[in-house]
């Protein structure tokens, strides 16, 4: 099974209806696959809940929805790959707005990414948000920050970025990032976890694992104009996730 990890937002439950919890099915691991989608959730209208800071929080599952958002998405950036017809994207679209006025969720609540976490996740959160917790698959990692405060550090981030002069594709992904959190209410709360990219490590690299740590620190220096100290920062955590990160490449 592909290795990923989540970027969620969670909402006060009280503010989300009667979505069941979720449970994993038996066939959990297993990928199934159609004409134009292969994934590894079963379907169901349910929501991942969680305590936090003595609130109960759930997270919409909207697999249905993330997957055509996904399709969609990945066929307006690539336009020159014949991915979908335009009949196809229009049915997608069509059945996308049915989804959302249904589920009333006008949007999805998980990111996805394979294999890695994208460096940028990282920007939001610092090590006092981190918990190290066991999972089905063994040891893994979670960050969890209130969404106003992994606002205001992507905002940070983006401004130290933009200041020293980086690519505009650069400070764009972490724009992009700051706005999709930025949709979500202000007391929401924002979990980045490793999931089954974890497997990819040794436990005893996981509990040293600082990865928000050495982002933040590569961002400090780089905003005091210490370039070699925010090089090395950003090398320390570049090289914990290269391994990983290659087999998003090599696929």
């Amino acid at each position: 099974m592909i290795g990923t990890a989540y970027l969620r937002a969670y909402l006060p439950a009280s503010r989300i209806g009667p979505l069941s919890p979720h449970r994993p099915t038996v066939r959990s691991g297993f990928m199934t696959q159609n004409d134009r989608f292969m994934w590894d959730e079963d379907l169901s209208d349910d929501a991942f809940y969680t305590v936090w800071r003595a609130t109960q929080y759930a997270c919409p599952r909207n697999v249905r929805v993330r997957m055509i958002e996904g399709i969609l998405a990945f066929a307006n950036t690539y336009p020159a790959m014949p991915l979908l017809s335009e009949d196809e994207r229009r049915a997608y679209k069509t059945e996308l707005h049915r989804l959302r006025r249904e589920t009333g969720h006008s949007r999805s609540h998980i990111l996805s990414n394979a294999w890695h976490v994208p460096l940028r996740w990282f920007a939001a959160f610092r090590s006092t948000d981190r918990e190290v917790y066991d999972a089905e698959s063994g040891t893994s990692i979670r960050y969890r920050a209130a969404a106003g405060d992994a606002i205001d550090r992507l905002g940070w981030a983006r401004n130290v970025l933009d200041g020293a002069g980086f690519a505009e594709q650069i400070v764009d992904r972490v724009r992009h990032l700051e706005r999709w959190i930025a949709e979500f209410s202000a007391d929401a709360m924002i979990e980045l976890d490793y999931a089954t990219v974890a497997r990819s490590f040794p436990d005893a690299e996981l509990v040293f694992d600082e990865s928000a740590d050495d982002v933040r620190a590569s961002l400090l220096a780089l905003e005091a104009d210490d370039f070699e100290a925010s090089r090395e920062a950003y090398t320390r955590v570049a090289q914990r996730w290269a391994a990983a990160q290659s087999f998003t490449l090599s696929n």
